[in-house]
C-alpha cells in the first residue's frame, strides 16, 4: 500500500464554540472545506468515512444522505479519537484495491456547547459491554484512568510532574501563533504544576481543552492527485492496534503505539530518527510522553528527560510536535482530537504551518492518535506522510 494514495485536502473548522449549529451541519462545513482545499467537489467523492461522532444510529447512512453523496464504499469504524487516522489507512486500502478514488473523512461535535464535563464524569456505556459490569461500579473516568498511567510511570521510571509540564509549555509556545487556539498564553512549568489538581498527578493544565468544531480529510488515488494543483503529500506508512487488559497482564506504562508505530515505520521503510515533525495525540500530557516512547523516539522510561527543556518546541527542540497548539491548547473537537493531528501534519508537509513554527525540511512527518482510555482499553493508529 505504500504510496498508493495521497492526502489532497485537509480542513479544520474555525469555530471553537458552535451553539447555533447542528452536529450534521458542522460535518457538512468541514467536508466542504476539505474538498475545496483539494480542488474537488462532493460529486467527486465515492467513499465516505465517519465514526461515533457522526449523528445517526446506523453509522454513515444519515451523513451520506445529509451530504448528498453517492458512494460505492463506506466505513464507520469507531475507535474513539484514533478513528480518523485509522480511516486514512482504511482509505488507502480501499484505493489500492480499486474500490475508491476519492475518500472523504469527517469529524465534528459540540461538547463545549452541550456543557460536557469531559474526562471527569463516568461513562455509563452499554450494559451489554463485557467489561462494564466489572469496572463501572468503581467509577472509572477518563482522567483518573490516565492519571493511573501517569502515577505508574512516575513510580516505575522516576518521571516528574515538571517533566510532564514541559509538554504543555511546548504546546502553549506554539499556540501563541494560532489565532484560533483556545489557550494562547504561553505558560511556564511552574504554572502547570501549580494549577489545580484534577486527578493526582494530573493538574488542570495537564488536560486538553473542550471545544466544538471538527475537521475533514480527502484521501485520493495517485491519478486524481496528479490532476490537482495542490502539494503532493503521500501516505507511505500506516499502522493500527488495540490494547486492552491483556487477559490480566496489565502494564499501564505503554500504549498501543508500541504496535501501531513499528507497523507504520516498517511499511514506510523509515525509522523514528528520520521524522522531521510529529503530531502526537495530547488528551493529557502523559498521553504524549507515553506515545513518544512507544513510537521509538526515545527508550521506554526516558520520555520525561526527552520532553524536558523545550525539546518539543519547533525551532528549538529535537522533535517539534503539535505546532498548532494541539488538544492541550488549540482544540479537541468532539472530544476526539485525532483528525486535527493529521491536519497539522499535512500543513507541515506542505509548508503551510505558521512561519514561526514551520519545520524547515518537512519531508517526512508523522501523525499518531489514541482513542478510548490508556488505563483500560484503547485504539492506536499511526500515519506517516512524505512530501513528494
Amino acid at each position: 500500500m505504500k504510496g498508493k494514495a495521497y492526502i489532497a485536502g485537509a480542513y479544520e473548522h474555525p469555530t471553537r464554540k458552535a451553539p447555533d449549529k447542528s452536529v450534521a451541519q458542522l460535518h457538512a462545513e468541514v467536508a466542504r472545506g476539505a474538498l475545496e482545499d483539494a480542488g474537488l467537489t462532493k460529486d467527486d467523492v465515492d467513499a465516505y468515512y465517519c465514526a461515533g461522532d457522526a449523528p445517526g444510529a446506523l453509522g454513515p447512512l444519515s451523513m451520506v444522505e445529509y451530504l448528498n453523496l453517492r458512494c460505492r464504499h463506506v466505513d464507520s469504524t469507531d475507535v474513539g479519537g484514533s478513528s480518523y487516522l485509522l480511516h486514512v489507512g482504511h482509505a488507502v486500502e480501499a484505493i489500492a484495491a480499486g474500490r475508491a478514488k476519492v475518500a472523504l473523512i469527517t469529524l465534528a461535535g459540540r461538547p463545549r456547547s452541550e456543557g460536557q464535563a469531559t474526562g471527569t464524569a463516568p461513562r455509563a456505556g452499554d450494559m451489554r459491554q463485557p467489561d462494564l459490569q466489572f469496572e463501572y461500579p468503581y467509577g472509572p473516568t477518563v482522567v483518573n484512568m490516565y492519571a493511573n498511567c501517569a502515577m505508574r510511570h512516575m513510580h516505575q521510571f522516576g518521571t516528574t510532574a515538571e517533566q510532564l509540564a514541559w509538554i504543555k509549555v511546548a504546546a502553549s509556545t506554539h499556540a501563541q501563533y494560532n489565532e484560533r487556539a483556545m489557550l494562547r498564553d504561553v505558560v511556564t512549568v511552574e504554572e502547570v504544576v501549580n494549577s489545580p489538581m484534577v486527578s493526582d498527578p494530573l493538574h488542570r493544565l495537564d488536560c486538553c481543552v473542550i471545544s466544538d468544531g471538527g475537521g475533514a480529510l480527502v484521501v485520493v488515488a495517485p491519478e486524481i492527485m496528479a490532476s490537482l494543483k495542490r502539494p503532493k503529500v503521500k501516505v507511505i506508512g500506516v499502522g493500527e492496534a488495540v490494547k486492552g487488559q491483556m487477559a490480566g497482564q496489565v502494564d499501564l506504562t505503554y500504549s498501543g503505539a508500541a504496535w501501531s508505530g513499528p507497523r507504520a515505520f516498517e511499511m514506510a521503510g523509515v525509522k523514528p530518527s528520520d521524522i522531521k515533525y510529529a503530531s502526537i495525540y495530547d488528551s493529557f500530557t502523559i498521553t504524549v510522553l507515553m506515545q513518544i516512547e512507544d513510537l521509538g523516539f526515545c527508550e521506554k522510561g526516558e520520555g520525561g528527560k526527552f520532553v524536558a527543556d523545550g525539546n518539543l518546541i519547533s525551532g528549538q527542540g529535537r522533535l517539534p510536535f503539535n505546532t498548532d497548539g494541539g488538544g492541550l491548547c488549540n482544540n479537541h473537537p468532539a472530544n476526539r482530537g485525532g483528525i486535527t493531528k493529521v491536519i497539522e501534519a499535512v500543513r507541515q508537509a506542505r509548508g503551510e504551518a505558521h512561519p514561526k513554527v514551520q519545520v524547515p525540511d518537512p519531508s517526512l512527518v508523522l501523525a499518531h492518535g489514541t482513542g478510548g482510555s490508556l488505563g483500560l482499553r484503547h485504539g492506536s493508529a499511526t500515519v506517516i506522510l512524505e512530501r513528494e
